[in-house]
């Protein structure tokens, strides 16, 4: 198909678009092709299977065929709906990679994507796992989702929710998810029962977890050769948890990219979550130096993401998908204390410990415990390293892949708001707001609103208020070492006052609080039963991915 523009034409070849020179195409085919400029690109994209054959017999026709002619056309790509991969680890956190400034971890295919990516400096999310992956999920502020804790039914998303896969699944994609889950290990919360075409996860919050509910992994799990949840089946895999994770995702996409729809895949490492455990080539290198045992396991791990990401990079350039694929990369919450270390000592002699100069770590409402990496990686469509240093957050995400994908957001549901325009644009304005984080996780059965002015936090493009009245201007000072509150106490009152009318509006939409806990644990019922008819087989990737 074509559209005209003001000197070129824009036409639809191989599974994209091309914009050519006026001046380098017959008069002939103008008369036969060119469709008027009130046609858009999305209505031509419903058409564009047909069209294409179409376009490319009318091309040879007259002498344009793009194989036979690569001399006469130069054809650019344009934009048109990417695959996506969104890659998320958990509890890593923003300061643990090379390119952020850490002094001696060792991150080169992080470095790399980092160097040909376009960062959102300062992408927000929750202090915790859940609260974030429902934000992602959909396009709101978790506690709106119901997501008041990570356990005791209270990490569930709530089923009226339309979340991501649905929304890019109306647009023509396939879904597929590997790795963590963590909103329902309850079957009607299930991925596979929630938009992904492929699901292959482990329950709970981490692998082998087990609380008194709904939340618990399949029993007696470990990192390595980990049991999985594969399409409702548990499978006996082998390897390391994030090596298994990786391996999927690339055994998936090597099955589904070449079947004419775009796929979204989302990869969610468990890793660097606690148990702090690595594969031994990963931790002797810090045992070696004299790091604890813990910390070996999380440093070990983020090194093993690495390279695990350059695998995903490797193959994605060897499939020939690169500049047809959108590469994200995120973490889920602030950096973990425990597998992290002490911030008042060194890990070991010469190896500080380091976050950034960030104040917080996950659990926390400062900058720390929210502030993570956010790359965006679209060869050809958005700028290798480019820094945008407004505050964005995880609520803005899925209205972005809406719009990358021409998909259209879920009535009245969406808070955030769609950084494309940030992503490709020099000038785009961006207009300033409030973002409000609430820690969560009171006791099971307690008045949340007992809760509401502990644990939270107001952020805008300057400001950050802590609790009701630290306040830290965090372009002057974004380590938060100074309280300006005297200095702009109508800042606190204006902040307090729309955090006031956020809550009494969120705490309604808050839908598991009286839930009681499961007494029994899915995962542990299901696997049973599966184990005793059937037996656990082992899983076979079906592309060869190792």
């Amino acid at each position: 198909m074509m559209q005209a523009f003001e000197n070129e034409i824009m036409f639809w070849s191989r599974g994209r678009f091309f914009n050519t020179p006026l001046d380098l195409l017959p008069r002939s085919v103008f008369s036969q092709a060119i469709i008027p400029n009130r046609l858009n690109r999305d209505r031509m994209m419903k058409s564009k299977k047909r069209e294409t054959i179409a376009i490319v017999c009318m091309l040879m026709a007259c002498g344009l065929g793009v194989a036979e002619q690569p001399t006469t056309i130069q054809p650019q790509a344009a934009p048109s709906p990417p695959n996506i991969i969104l890659v998320m680890t958990d509890d890593q956190g923003y300061g643990p990679i090379g390119r952020h400034g850490h002094p001696w971890i060792k991150t080169p295919s992080l470095d790399r994507l980092y160097d040909q990516s376009t960062r959102l400096t300062r992408f927000l999310v929750s202090p915790t796992c859940s609260p974030t992956r429902s934000a992602l999920m959909t396009g709101r502020h978790p506690m709106r989702n119901g997501i008041t804790h990570t356990i005791l039914e209270r990490e569930r998303m709530t089923l009226d929710a339309v979340i991501l896969p649905q929304v890019l699944n109306s647009a023509g994609y396939t879904s597929g998810i590997f790795g963590k889950w963590h909103l329902g290990d309850e079957e009607p919360y299930q991925p596979h029962r929630r938009g992904f075409n492929e699901a292959f996860i482990h329950g709970a919050g981490g692998i082998g977890q087990k609380y008194n509910c709904s939340c618990a992994d399949a029993p007696g799990n470990q990192y390595f050769d980990p049991i999985v949840r594969h399409n409702g089946v548990f499978k006996k895999t082998s390897g390391f948890c994030t090596d298994v994770f990786f391996s999927a995702a690339l055994d998936w996409i090597q099955q589904v990219k070449d079947e004419g729809s775009p796929f979204f895949a989302y990869v969610t490492t468990n890793a660097p979550h606690g148990p702090f455990i690595a594969p031994p080539k990963n931790t002797k290198r810090f045992t070696d130096l004299g790091f604890g045992k813990k910390q070996a396991g999380f440093y070990g791990m983020i090194e093993n993401i690495d390279e695990n990401m350059g695998r995903l990079l490797t193959q994605v350039k060897k499939w020939g998908i690169e500049r047809e694929t959108l590469i994200i990369f995120l973490s889920d919450n602030g950096m973990t204390g425990g597998g992290a270390g002490n911030s008042k000592r060194p890990l070991a002699a010469g190896y500080p410990f380091y976050n950034a100069k960030m104040k917080g770590l996950k659990g926390s409402t400062d900058e720390g415990g929210v502030r993570v990496p956010a790359y965006f990686y679209w060869p050809g469509q958005f700028e290798s390293g480019r820094d945008l240093n407004q505050v964005t957050a995880h609520l803005d995400l899925l209205p972005t892949l809406a719009e990358i994908s021409g998909a259209d957001l879920p009535q009245g549901q969406v808070e955030g708001r769609s950084f494309l325009k940030l992503l490709t644009q020099d000038d785009h304005q961006w207009p300033d707001r409030y973002l409000i984080t609430h820690r969560g996780r009171w006791a099971k059965g307690a008045d949340p609103n007992q809760s509401k002015w502990v644990n939270f936090a107001v952020r805008n493009h300057r400001f950050r208020l802590v609790g009701k009245n630290l306040l830290y201007d965090m372009l002057a000072d974004p380590e938060q070492r100074i309280d300006v509150s005297q200095q702009h106490p109508d800042v606190i009152k204006d902040m307090l006052s729309y955090y006031d009318q956020w809550w009494d509006k969120t705490v309604p939409m808050m839908v598991n609080e009286k839930t009681p806990n499961s007494k029994v644990q899915p995962f542990h019922v299901l696997y049973q039963k599966q184990k005793q008819a059937d037996g656990i087989s082992a899983w076979q990737p079906l592309a060869g991915q190792k």
